[in-house]
């Protein structure tokens, strides 16, 4: 494979004026693509094969009219007992004609018919049902189910419409830029040249631009959710910007080593550039695995992302040769080009083979990756020792970890469904935030009738219980839907624990199927499937480190090693995750208002996506290390060499990841302001602590053991060749142009 990336850098500097126009014409045509074709983007989380999604579908079929998206409008009048006078009834009804005449709206509930009426007389619910879903409710009726009330507002009332009905797609705003300038401020301190710093950036801008345009131009035909363009953007852009500063930091290295910037760029790109691909492949096969455990929004999540990076690994390989065969040796600090065998400062006109002398001094090993590589070795049982009981405490809070879809309880202070949810919980308990829904269906309606007293009977002597809504049937009678009241909030243990009971309590009914569902619900069927489907995918993520890395370091020991160390960054994330967004602490310094369990599928997310970032730097660090012993070197001296050539550009690339996902954490919606978060700190914990502190560490005290490989294995193992050791053998036997 190197061999085969060596050529195609080569050939993309020479044809770079044909490589930057063909790429361009893919960012112009995908722009408008995405501009024609792009389809609205969904917030609800479906889960085929669970029983609130049975429910949902019977609904849709057998009572149409209510199964679309819900809101509910809290009402508040300014004293005690005044919704019972005659103004306050008047009020009342006037907000309930305004919502039953709106746009999209079927019909509005008059709470004084329903008992939606607190004890003290103060507070009220209107319950609005919409003919359409919450994905194709338009703005415009959001905008006006919206401003329902504002004449009873004016008179001193307090008027919250919320629900379902509100929810929408994440806005990305200024604030994520502040990740991409503090990437660009890295990049510049890591190169010391401005072009080199704003080439490696254009061409990760111009990849992640691409693939999101790609992204939208398929939503008219795939259902993406809103959460997935941002995941896609998150990792497009942090994979973008490392994957070019790789292919970039080799190609000067190469420059500064005497070689043509044809030369230095096809080794850079046979050599960096395969350890971008491998990365990208296994963060691309982690994301598309998520397909395993057959969850449909997940999946497209997943396949989302995994597009962006693919072709963030495919505009790294072509358009970045092709930029900096127009930078040349520009991409140098002046004072470290090398000069022309004439003595003449070397020009870049052309980027020809044109001989230049090496003029690079005897390596230097007094760099802090060295210093810090011979500390670690030094203590290396120390080291590991802190290194792992450090990750255990920081592992802690995460058998504590809850998962939920998320609900308006957490959404920001302030926004319109926050402020209608605290008004119905001050006035009537939090259980009516998350009311369940249970669909009786019988085949005539004499059986339903008859199922109906049956099942409101058990579910009103189930602990947890509030209150039970009488029946609404269908136009034929076959299919009554009655609400039910919990006592507890939707995402409270309590409540999850009802929605159990009540299924089971009523699992004897005869003649009639009696399913629960109700955002709440599903909201626990999709948390739970993730939960059972987490192991699974965490084995299936671990075994198939194991597998790549055995193809491309040759050894036992070392895949274990790195495999280890990704489940210490795992649980270690998960730890102060949970610390942060459920428990709280330190919830202030990320903007957090309310802590609550953390979104279902995070951490089978995290999971996915720290594997293959994890597996990016434990190749460009290990690979170097296995090269140096390989060729002669003892273990502790080539594990010195790895983490010296190594450290610096892992540690921009890092930090470069940490502060692109760190931007998200600026985000107002709770979901993305942790899944950016949790990104940011994985990359942290697995850069810095492990890959950097623990990984020299235990590989220093594995010594020559640490390469050990059976060698009827090392025999049927493809030789995939990443680190570039067959190309190097075959430019060793000719003159390198430009030498």
């Amino acid at each position: 494979m190197a061999t085969l990336l060596y050529r195609l850098g080569r050939g993309a500097l020479r044809r770079r004026r044909l490589v930057v126009a063909l790429w361009l014409v893919v960012l112009v045509v995908a722009g408008l693509a995405a501009a024609t074709l792009r389809g609205p983007t969904a917030s609800n989380f479906t889960m085929p094969g669970t029983e609130s999604q049975r429910a949902l579908d019977l609904l849709a079929q057998q009572f149409p009219a209510a199964s679309g998206a819900t809101g509910t409008i809290a009402v508040k009048a300014p004293g005690d007992g005044q919704l019972a006078s005659p103004q306050g009834r008047g009020v009342v009804q006037e907000i309930v004609q305004q919502a039953s005449t709106l746009p999209g709206v079927v019909g509005a509930v008059d709470p004084f018919q329903v008992g939606a009426v607190s004890p003290d007389g103060r507070y009220a619910l209107v319950q609005v049902q919409f003919s359409t879903g919450a994905d194709e409710v338009t703005d415009e009726q959001k905008t006006a189910y919206e401003k329902v009330g504002a004449a009873a507002e004016a008179q001193g009332w307090q008027v919250a419409p919320g629900g379902e009905v509100l929810g929408g797609e994440p806005e990305i705003g200024s604030t994520e830029a502040l990740g991409v300038l503090v990437a660009a401020i890295v990049l510049i301190i890591t190169f010391g040249s401005l072009v080199a710093a704003g080439m490696t950036m254009l061409n990760a801008l111009i990849g992640v631009g691409a693939g999101m345009a790609g992204l939208f131009a398929l939503s008219s035909v795939v259902e993406l959710t809103s959460t997935a363009p941002i995941l896609a953007l998150m990792l497009g852009l942090a994979v973008g910007i490392d994957y070019s500063l790789f292919i970039t930091s080799r190609h000067r290295q190469n420059l500064m080593d005497g070689l043509s910037p044809e030369e230095a760029v096809g080794r850079a790109v046979g050599t960096a550039g395969s350890a971008v691909v491998f990365a990208g492949a296994t963060v691309v096969i982690a994301l598309a695995g998520l397909a395993v455990v057959d969850i449909p929004f997940l999946t497209v999540m997943g396949l989302a992302a995994a597009g962006t990076v693919t072709v963030a690994v495919l505009v790294a390989i072509t358009l970045q040769p092709a930029l900096l065969g127009f930078a040349g040796r520009r991409v140098l600090p002046r004072r470290l080009r090398p000069v022309a065998a004439d003595g003449t400062p070397a020009t870049d006109a052309d980027a020809t083979d044109r001989p230049v002398a090496a003029t690079a001094p005897a390596e230097d090993r007094s760099g802090f990756g060295f210093r810090w590589a011979r500390l670690v070795t030094r203590f290396r049982v120390p080291v590991i020792l802190v290194g792992l009981l450090g990750l255990g405490l920081l592992a802690l809070p995460t058998p504590d970890m809850r998962l939920a879809l998320p609900d308006a309880s957490t959404a920001a202070v302030g926004s319109p469904a926050r402020v209608s949810n605290d008004l119905i919980t001050e006035g009537f308990g939090a259980g009516f935030t998350g009311r369940l829904a249970v669909v009786v269906a019988g085949d005539t309606p004499q059986a339903t009738s008859a199922a109906v007293p049956q099942v409101t009977a058990l579910i009103q002597r189930t602990d947890n219980v509030l209150a039970v809504a009488p029946p609404q049937l269908s136009p034929d009678g076959r299919t009554a839907l009655l609400g039910v009241v919990p006592k507890t909030g939707p995402t409270d243990e309590a409540t999850e624990t009802l929605v159990h009971d009540i299924r089971a309590s009523v699992g004897g009914i005869r003649d009639a199927d009696v399913l629960l569902t109700g955002v709440t619900a599903i909201g626990i069927d999709v948390s739970e499937k993730l939960s059972d489907a987490l192991p699974v995918y965490l084995l299936l993520v671990v075994g198939l480190s194991v597998l790549l890395l055995m193809l491309v370091f040759r050894s036992l020991l070392v895949p274990v090693k790195a495999a280890l160390g990704f489940l210490l960054t795992v649980a270690a994330t998960f730890g102060i995750t949970v610390a942060v967004f459920q428990q709280g602490h330190l919830a202030s310094l990320v903007g957090l208002d309310t802590p609550g369990p953390l979104i279902s599928f995070l951490p089978i997310l995290l999971i996915g996506i720290l594997f293959g970032l994890a597996m990016d730097y434990e190749v460009f660090l290990v690979s170097r290390m296995r090269e140096d012993f390989v060729h002669g070197e003892s273990a502790r001296e080539a594990t010195i060499s790895g983490m010296g050539h190594g450290a610096r550009v892992v540690t921009a690339a890092a930090l470069i990841m940490i502060s692109v996902f760190g931007g998200f954490v600026f985000l107002e919606d709770p979901v993305i302001k942790s899944m950016g978060f949790a990104l940011a700190v994985g990359v942290a914990i697995d850069a810095f602590v492990v890959r950097m502190t623990i990984v020299p560490a235990v590989m220093s005290l594995l010594g020559d053991r640490a390469w050990w490989l059976p060698r009827w294995l090392n025999r049927a193992l493809p030789n995939v060749d990443i680190e570039g050791e067959g190309l190097r053998a075959k430019l060793a036997d000719r003159t390198p142009a430009g030498v």
